[in-house]
């Protein structure tokens, strides 16, 4: 045995081919371009739309760090299949992403709402008609990225003592795809943005939906969030803070309203009669409590659980006079419907924790690794368009219809494939390596080539 040399007809990332369909399809690159403008005075070189998405293909095919550029600038071989050929050094990216201003980063956010309309358009029309049947939900939860370096700009100490940058998505939930977003730091109250995340979020839907849903957490919890979603045309479920009014509402509950909820063992579900001073007229309070046994109270203060139990009920198990209690959640929203169906489809929200979740155990987001704000903040948004590029090929390619790969996976079955690139009698083959799974892969090219290209 010995070791040859190197074959240049090798890629380790031969399924950013599906990426560079894509592109072809909904025009990517030149959407972004469209709306964020020339970002040098040279006319030379990368546009802004192509540096974005270059970052995004490596991300989706394994890269997490800035000098991960370098190495896909170095597969030569996975050059004809890319949809940005020549992706920039990594210096060169920092060099590029710095001359983003607030204006072309306010303008890099509206192209995804151009991009999520092309892309809503482009699905097979029972996909379409699926996704329209239902309200669109906007999700809202901002995530901590922790960092290191008394340098970095835009960061700050939150609440647990960590050094973080805070990525805040808007996320279309039916569809899994972010529609807008903001980057700020661990001190940086998400209540105040959100009123114009929300107003971008609306606008960045399609045309033709039913009235959307604002979803979000007790972080939000706030009179004027909710009547920002009132204002731009949407509706609002928000998680309410657990404070002593919402408490003495939930003790007034009578037994008999109690009802089983649907799809969680052992809750319950009721309407509570409490409704925060200055929220929207039509605020209603839904209830969901748990049984929880005494001995799994635990005696240390800090834990989670604890916060969520009647204070009452909670001395109560804590001084052996009862042996359980309950543990309970409330939803501030103006929905009408039943009780028990809100609840339910309230817990829908683990969605967006599941792309966000993505984007940081599979797209790199778990770092923010520039000194320079604006360039970490071109790194979100390579991020959230790499994360909206695998919902697209997987949607558009309809190999999605029993559940969407996850990062990861989607890496190893469609982005990170490696294969030989041949050409032959002017044409580009592909041939992947034997043994790689690559059913999805032939299926979803096959199924993105047939598709028309984005129009002038």
């Amino acid at each position: 045995m010995r070791m040859g040399g190197d074959d240049a007809s090798v890629t380790g990332a031969a399924g950013l081919v599906l990426v560079a369909e894509v592109d072809r399809i909904l025009g990517v690159a030149s959407t972004i371009d469209a709306w964020v403008g020339r970002i040098k005075q040279r006319d030379q070189g990368l546009t802004a739309g192509e540096l974005v998405l270059s970052m995004a293909e490596c991300m989706l095919s394994g890269g997490d760090f800035m000098a991960d550029l370098d190495h896909l600038r170095a597969d030569t071989a996975g050059a004809e299949v890319r949809a940005v050929p020549d992706p920039p050094a990594s210096t060169t990216f920092i060099g590029l992403a710095k001359g983003f201003n607030d204006v072309r980063l306010g303008d890099l956010e509206g192209s995804f709402g151009a991009l999520t309309k092309a892309a809503f358009a482009a699905l097979p029309a029972p996909r379409r008609a699926a996704l329209a049947e239902v309200r669109p939900t906007i999700d809202l939860d901002p995530t901590d990225v922790e960092v290191y370096g008394s340098k970095k700009e835009g960061v700050a100490y939150n609440h647990a003592g960590q050094r973080v940058g805070r990525p805040h998505p808007a996320v279309w939930a039916e569809a899994g795809w972010v529609l807008a977003g903001v980057l700020g730091s661990g001190s940086d109250d998400p209540r105040p943005q959100a009123p114009g995340l929300i107003a971008r979020a609306v606008t960045a839907l399609p045309e033709g939906l039913s009235r959307p849903i604002v979803r979000a957490d007790s972080g939000f919890f706030d009179a004027k969030v909710a009547h920002a979603a009132i204002g731009n045309g949407a509706d609002f479920a928000i998680v309410a803070k657990r404070n002593p009014a919402a408490w003495r509402a939930a003790r007034a509950i009578a037994e008999d309203a109690w009802r089983p909820a649907n799809g969680m063992r052992g809750a319950e579900v009721a309407a509570a009669d409490y409704v925060p001073a200055g929220w929207p007229s039509g605020t209603r309070c839904v209830v969901r409590r748990v049984r929880v046994d005494a001995h799994d109270v635990r005696s240390d203060p800090r834990s989670r659980r604890r916060r969520t139990i009647d204070p009452g009920q909670l001395a109560l198990v804590l001084g052996g006079e009862a042996d359980h209690a309950y543990a309970y959640s409330f939803i501030c929203t103006n929905l009408s419907g039943d009780v028990v169906d809100i609840e339910a489809w309230f817990r829908d929200r683990a969605q967006v924790e599941e792309r966000i979740k993505d984007s940081k155990c599979g797209l790199a987001l778990r770092h923010l690794p520039s000194g320079y704000e604006t360039v970490n903040t071109v790194w979100m948004w390579a991020a959230f368009l790499a994360l909206n590029l695998s919902a697209w090929t997987q949607a558009l390619a309809g190999i999605d219809q029993r559940g969407r790969a996850h990062a990861k996976r989607a890496r190893r079955e469609l982005f990170a494939v490696p294969a030989r690139i041949i050409r032959h009698a002017r044409e580009v083959i592909i041939r992947p390596a034997a043994g790689s799974p690559t059913a999805n892969l032939r299926h979803a090219f096959t199924t993105l080539r047939a598709l028309p290209a984005a129009g002038p």
